[in-house]
């Protein structure tokens, strides 16, 4: 650990893998540039492993034999990818060639064991070779690898390796990879060569399957410490070792490759004018690291204890459990214990995810290349104890026919049906999801009916039904601990169950104890997965509407809050304390309206949690008849509740779900509510569990919620959305108390409490200008750039911000690093509490608002803190979007004066012609005028994105250059298609809308392209 370089680092790496880790060195000339493969590897380990084969090969070819087996594997890993060839070899001259050996599921087999010794795994250091990138000369630029892995080869993985001690992070190899590394070079290309890319320094690890550009996306794979992201310190070593001395060494790689990663292929029908088009969104899957290990732990914990155990596996939202569960049912249905007996004759997988089966299906085919392994149980009894009987290795049913099998299996008879389930001696392990019941209150109450009142089953129902620990007395659970060490397990089962919020039962009966002694045997933490970027932090922006009155009687006289402002909107809330359901609905309409409808670029959602099937009634009533009476348009609601709710004040009345939606009916309520239009959700015990929709931004809360429930319910909000910076929960029933004390065993909390007080905004806007790293200048010089009166800033708008931001970065630098750290989170708790303030207190136009804009740009510039933690504070999107919202709500008035004149050339010290002023009427609006609709700022953004992507190709950029604008037009036209498809996802309403209608396309199209047009003739041509 002396070293304080890359290379030094690099050397440690080679190291750790060359002295036990069971690789090769390898030297960078060895690597063939044309084929991206190194020659001298494949065709040594196919004449070592398959002689006989490489003989007949000979005999046919002669001294052509290995120039020709390495065009035909080439052919086939460009045709088929790594993956497919590493699992299922290449053909050559009519003969199958394997790529790769892998570990035998038993010992039975002495060849097969032998076989899997002859792979050859290799380390190679600065691998070399032109890139299609040009440098500024026009010529090809060099691209040198810190370092590749190969298997047979085959590289499979990259890694770009920094030291802090020379300045230089994680963070930045990330950004070389999305700066400097394309996609279109062979080693690259997707699914074609290496399949993932590490950037790693000696505190974190970060990895990505696919380069696209600054579009790429790196993942967190680090261990997490401290119930946080980050890792642990490790005493003599480095804190990330474990990815050279566990996760990459050969063994675990090659196992990676055979059991793990997977081609993730998702397929979505899209009407177009010409008819339906499939589209196929292709991700390569690498396991996180908390999978990689959850799923291994497992195994060898299985395989060591045989069955009869059961695990709780307490996995946050965000932690990919639909590709844990399936990792670990393929790998229970073929595991062998030491005297190489199976340890499971079957896996049963009870789910209510609807995707889980066909995943799992997809998934383990990947594996195992043939079909039958994975059973969906649709029919009955009988046709479980078929499967069983007939030992199909994995089992997936739903929660609603678990009752069945628990007593197909305990009893090993079905009752009353006279099948004889032919299981003596059988052992059996069943894999819980509670995670989507959206419906669970129901089905599982009907549950608990059905099964024994105690026991595995009892603890299932509860954990999906509404009871919560709180209805326990503390003897009551002393005495269900004392039964449960008390009661015979059954030796032929083991349960797994997955779920982020295990009730005191759950983690009673799954007892199978973890590293801290008790239940659950694995965990990763909410606090992990929102401090790792996966979810977000929905308790960041929680206040009670005690607090949110308070905080509004508290700037009645603040000089801080412009009054044009204040006087429109905080009237109305201090004059009501809301009482009524008429009251708390003006309140919630208002707010909605005021602070929630531009969020996310105009395209915000917000649910209400009633506290009854009777209250979703009449708060759906008053709701639409609030809107109607002020005339609101843009916010229609949708509610949700089962049944017929009779109000005992109309007798005689008959409302359904359906009916007051008008008639939608019930399956089609979470794709309605997607459409734009659709901005708020009122819901009665539904939709509180298992929803997905990551725009829901704000959640008002008109319901006492307690314990797991409250966790379940807020976290509707925490789904990741482009460009989606905060949440806000407005609770009119509940204690902040009781919230907080219900998150506590999921995530350590830091409530905002006393600290959310206006006067604290002023005192931490003071404590950072002492610092002296930026000053007022600063801030005014970067907020008359940043509120220019254009919708889209221009090149030299970016420079001059940039330019701002750069000097403070610099001063921020010449600190020491504690200063550095204390600046930072000042900074941070400034952005935090502005964040949740500005959605309660309107401080448009005002000096605080301007340094929240500052404050938000400059954090995503400083270089990132070592302690694991998302790196885009701020994406460019979110940016966007913040500034798109300023200009909504009037903080940039875009009608009064004229814009502001251009800088002349001295100010800036550079002489450079103006920019040309961008129109400011979008094509956004100019579709709504012509075609009457009603899109957002978000669409324009589509359009923008769709401009960006069209620039950065080439081949677009050269036609446009080449042609005039009418053949260039229908160049582009042909393109359109593609370019509109990347940009689905998030963006449905509008892509449908452009696939669908061809005026409305046209009308697009012709815009698009004379934008390109003229931007690209302006443009030096591409270095």
């Amino acid at each position: 650990m002396s070293g304080h370089t890359e290379r030094d680092f690099e050397t440690a790496i080679e190291a750790g893998l060359t002295g036990g880790g069971g690789y090769a060195t390898r030297q960078p000339g060895s690597y063939d540039e044309a084929l991206a493969l190194f020659p001298e590897d494949v065709t040594g380990f196919l004449k070592d492993s398959q002689p006989t084969r490489w003989g007949q090969l000979e005999a046919l070819l002669g001294e052509k034999t290995e120039a020709t087996a390495l065009d035909s594997l080439a052919k086939e890993l460009e045709l088929k990818g790594t993956l497919h060839v590493l699992r299922h070899g290449f053909k050559c001259y009519g003969k199958t060639f394997r790529m790769a050996f892998f570990r035998p599921n038993s010992g039975m087999n002495p060849d097969a064991a032998a076989l899997y010794g002859t792979n050859r795994l290799t380390i190679t250091r600065q691998v070399a070779f032109a890139s299609v990138l040009k440098r500024a000369d026009g010529k090809n630029r060099r691209c040198i690898i810190d370092v590749t892995l190969s298997l047979n080869g085959l590289p499979v993985a990259t890694a770009e390796l920094k030291n802090p001690m020379t300045g230089q992070r994680a963070a930045d190899a990330i950004r070389q990879y999305a700066e400097e590394r394309d996609e279109r070079d062979l080693l690259f290309a997707f699914k074609k060569r290496a399949l993932v890319h590490f950037a790693v320094d000696p505190d974190e690890v970060w990895m990505t399957t696919r380069l696209k550009g600054r579009e790429t996306v790196f993942l967190p794979f680090n261990r997490g410490h401290d119930h946080g992201a980050g890792n642990p310190p490790v005493a003599g070593n480095w804190k990330t070792h474990f990815l050279w001395d566990e996760v990459l060494q050969a063994d675990s790689l090659i196992d990676i490759l055979q059991r793990f990663m997977h081609l993730e292929v998702k397929e979505r029908q899209v009407k177009t004018d010409k008819g339906v088009r499939t589209i196929r969104k292709e991700t390569m899957i690498f396991p996180r690291y908390h999978q990689l290990d959850a799923v291994r732990k497992l195994i060898a914990h299985a395989g060591a204890h045989g069955s009869g155990r059961n695990y709780l596996i307490q996995h946050s939202a965000g932690s990919g459990k639909s590709n844990s569960i399936a990792w670990l049912a393929h790998r229970l249905a073929s595991l062998h214990d030491a005297n190489d007996e199976k340890v499971f004759h079957s896996v049963v997988v009870v789910t209510d995810r609807r995707v889980l089966d066909q995943q799992l299906q997809n998934t383990i085919y990947q594996f195992e290349h043939k079909t039958g392994v994975v059973e969906k149980i649709e029919e009955n009894t009988q046709q479980l104890a078929r499967a069983l009987s007939a030992g199909t290795p994995i089992v997936i049913t739903t929660i609603q026919k678990f009752p069945f099998i628990s007593q197909a299996l305990s009893t090993l008879e079905s009752k009353g049906t006279g099948v004889k389930i032919d299981t003596a001696g059988k052992r059996f392990a069943v894999i819980v999801d509670e995670a989507h019941s959206s419906q669970s209150g129901e089905t599982a109450m009907a549950l608990k009916g059905m099964l024994n009142k105690d026991g595995i089953e009892a603890a299932i129902a509860a954990q999906l039904s509404e009871e919560e620990d709180e209805d326990l007395s503390e003897d009551a659970k002393a005495a269900m601990l004392r039964d449960s060490l008390k009661r015979a397990r059954q030796p032929n089962l083991s349960f797994f169950a997955f779920t982020a919020t295990p009730k005191f039962k759950t983690k009673t009966l799954f007892d199978e104890p973890g590293p801290t002694g008790t239940s659950p045997f694995h965990e990763y933490t909410m606090r992990q997965a929102i401090e790792e970027g996966f979810i977000m932090d929905v308790l960041q922006n929680y206040t009670t509407y005690k607090r949110f009155f308070g905080l509004i009687k508290q700037v009645e006289n603040d000089p801080d809050v412009p009054r044009k402002k204040a006087a429109k909107a905080l009237t109305r809330y201090l004059e009501l304390h809301p009482v009524n359901i008429e009251q708390v609905v003006s309140v919630i309409v208002e707010h909605f309206r005021l602070y929630v409808m531009h969020e996310l670029g105009g395209r915000a959602k917000a649910m209400v949690v009633t506290g009854s099937r009777l209250a979703a009634v009449k708060y759906k009533l008053a709701f639409d008849r609030y809107i109607k009476a002020h005339g609101y348009d843009g916010i229609r609601s949708l509610v949700a509740f089962s049944g017929t709710v009779e109000d005992p004040e109309d007798p005689g009345s008959a409302y359904t779900e359906v009916s007051m939606n008008d008639g939608l009916a019930e399956s089609e309520l979470p794709e309605t509510f997607e459409r734009d239009d659709y901005r708020v959700l009122l819901v009665a015990e539904k939709y509180q569990t298992g929803f997905d929709q990551p725009l829901l931004q704000t959640m008002y809360v008109v319901k006492r919620l307690a314990g797991v429930q409250a966790v379940q319910t807020l976290s509707r909000l925490n789904r990741m959305a482009p460009g989606k910076a905060r949440t806000f929960v407005l609770d009119f029933a509940n204690e902040e108390d009781d919230i907080y004390k219900a998150f506590k065993p999921y995530y350590e909390v830091t409530p905002i409490g006393e600290n959310a007080d206006p006067h604290r905004l002023s005192e931490l806007q003071h404590k950072l200008l002492e610092w002296a790293i930026f000053a007022p200048d600063d801030v005014n010089a970067f907020a008359e750039v940043w509120y220019r009166r254009k919708r889209e800033h221009s090149a030299t708008d970016h420079r001059l911000m940039n330019s701002v931001l750069d000097s403070v970065v610099q001063r921020f630098l010449d600190k020491e690093e504690a200063e550095q750290e204390e600046f930072r989170g000042q900074l941070t708790a400034y952005r935090n509490l502005y964040a949740f303030l500005s959605q309660i207190i309107p401080y448009q136009d005002s000096d605080l608002e301007k340094l929240y804009a500052f404050v938000r740009n400059l954090i995503s510039k400083l270089p990132p803190p070592g302690d694991g933690q998302a790196f885009a504070l701020d994406d460019e999107i979110a940016l966007r979007f913040f500034r798109l919202q300023q200009m909504t709500e009037g903080s940039i008035d875009l009608s009064d004066g004229e814009a502001d004149p251009l800088k002349g050339p001295t100010d800036v010290g550079t002489a450079r012609t103006p920019d040309e002023e961008v129109a400011l009427s979008s094509l956004i609006e100019k579709l709504n005028e012509r075609f009457g609709t009603d899109f957002t700022a978000a669409d324009q953004l589509f359009f923008d994105q769709i401009r960006v992507s069209a620039e950065q190709d080439e081949k677009i950029v050269e036609a446009a250059r080449a042609n005039n604008l009418a053949n260039f037009s229908s160049y582009l036209e042909r393109m359109l298609d593609e370019l509109f498809i990347d940009r689905m996802e998030g963006n449905e309403e509008i892509f449908s809308r452009v696939m669908t209608d061809k005026q409305f396309r046209a009308a697009a199209h012709e815009h698009l392209a004379s934008e390109i047009f003229r931007r690209a003739q302006k443009t030096d041509p591409v270095e």
